[in-house]
């Protein structure tokens, strides 16, 4: 009866000691609200790749060209191949062992001569009974997650700047040829000016400042020119290419806006933005790593099997084997204090994943109202541009007018020349800023897409 009593004694206690084991061992949940909705919604219902609602096919390829070539991107897909390389290596702890041994042995004095040779299979397994080795390959499994958002974040981070990159060309060459159109008009000028200061209708100030109108202007064009060549250089290396090598590409353009896409709630971008769900699958993995830490305080079962054969003749090697089966039990008495500091490490890394998670939400919550009011503000601002851009070209037709008829200096000419030159510039800008906003709406409210490698 004692035996019996010392046997549920010890089956009551180990219980107990596997109820702590797997118990939960933290909260998952940061304190967000994501159940108020965006301060705008549209009805666009954008596709999982988000660049084909610009419908522009030229993008299109350039972006399947970039996911397929981008060697940042292909750094990322490896570092997933390392995360899922340690799952297969942890989770080869929860199944035995199995080596093979052989020791030969020559020894002796003289002309005696002794051998022996030695054969033999172990095999050692450790009983995953407090959840340790479980909740390590869990860990890693999350971490394989959180690995494969990172790849999709990076998917998405690229299509994004492949857009940019390329509707910055569009804007480049636009510009481009509103300068040279500006410098065409300003040498135009320049010769009309001359022609009435040579019948001494102008004054020599009136020649040198049209004439510094038309520097500035060529400086402009040669300033335009340089930063095309520099966003080519930086496109082609975004799709994988040498940047010395020319592009092909057809004519870039800036496409006119889709209606503004449908934003949904806050709950829905946590689920589907990759890059919170990789702060939590990272919490998840921080959760099982403080779990494997509680269960390494807890005693370790060792089981060991052996078979061998040794003889001192190797034609008699395979006739005699022994075999040996072994059980050992190890309980941490003492250690410094060292498995319980592990145990509040990964405690506070759990907490400081946690609060990751929710700077993550709360960030994705930002980038889609920072988004929306910019792109707001931005097509008042254009409205306003356009505005005062008439009015500049009403001036200077009216001040040209004017000189013309002596009633004017050709300083006022000048002057409303140069803003209306500087505003047509400067509406090209600001479409393409516009168009960067969406881009980041876009980019903000998209989720994971599937990639080739």
């Amino acid at each position: 009866m004692k035996f019996s009593f010392m046997s549920k004694t010890v089956l009551a206690v180990l219980g107990v000691l596997l109820a702590m084991g797997c118990q939960h061992t933290g909260d998952l949940s940061p304190d967000v609200d994501t159940k108020a909705g965006f301060s705008e919604s549209g009805t666009a219902v954008v596709p999982d790749k988000w660049w084909k609602a610009l419908e522009d096919r030229e993008l299109n390829e350039l972006i399947e060209q970039g996911l397929g070539g981008n060697f940042d991107l292909k750094t990322t897909w490896q570092r997933l191949k390392q995360a899922r390389a340690v799952v297969d290596r942890e989770s080869s702890s929860l199944f035995p062992d199995l080596d093979a041994f052989t020791e030969a042995q020559i020894s002796g004095e003289n002309s005696e001569v002794q051998e022996r040779l030695q054969l033999g299979l172990s095999s050692e397994y450790e009983v995953d009974l407090w959840g340790r080795i479980s909740s390590g390959v869990q860990a890693e499994r999350y971490r394989v997650n959180a690995t494969r958002n990172e790849y999709q974040t990076a998917a998405l981070s690229l299509s994004a700047e492949v857009a940019r990159t390329w509707y910055r060309i569009a804007e480049a060459r636009e510009r481009l040829g509103i300068v040279r159109e500006q410098v065409r008009t300003n040498r135009e000028l320049v010769e009309l000016v001359q022609r009435r200061f040579n019948s001494g209708q102008a004054r020599r100030g009136d020649v040198l400042r049209q004439r510094s109108l038309l520097e500035s202007t060529l400086e402009q064009e040669q300033a335009i020119q340089s930063r095309t060549g520099v966003l080519e250089h930086q496109l082609a290396v975004l799709l994988g290419r040498a940047p010395q090598k020319d592009l092909d590409y057809c004519e870039a353009y800036l496409p006119e806006l889709p209606p503004l896409p449908d934003t949904g709630i806050p709950a829905e971008l946590v689920r589907r933005r990759p890059d919170v769900r990789s702060a939590f699958n990272q919490l998840k993995a921080a959760d099982r790593e403080v779990a494997a830490a509680i269960s390494n305080q807890y005693p370790r079962i060792t089981l060991s099997a052996s078979l061998s054969t040794t003889e001192d003749d190797f034609n008699d090697i395979f006739r005699n084997w022994a075999r040996s089966f072994t059980g050992s039990l190890v309980a941490p008495l003492l250690d410094a204090g060292r498995r319980e500091a592990e145990v509040e490490r990964t405690r506070a890394l759990r907490k400081q994943r946690l609060y990751e998670y929710g700077q993550a939400i709360l960030t994705s919550f930002r980038e889609v109202e920072d988004a929306l009011v910019q792109e707001k503000k931005q097509l008042e601002r254009i409205k306003r541009i356009r505005e005062q851009l008439e009015l500049a070209r009403k001036t200077h037709r009216q001040e040209r007018l004017e000189y013309y008829n002596g009633m004017a200096e050709y300083t006022d000419v000048l002057n409303a020349l140069t803003e209306a030159q500087s505003l047509q510039r400067e509406l090209v800008s600001a479409r393409l800023q516009r168009l960067e906003y969406r881009i980041a709406l876009y980019r903000a409210l998209a989720g994971g897409f599937e990639t080739t490698e």
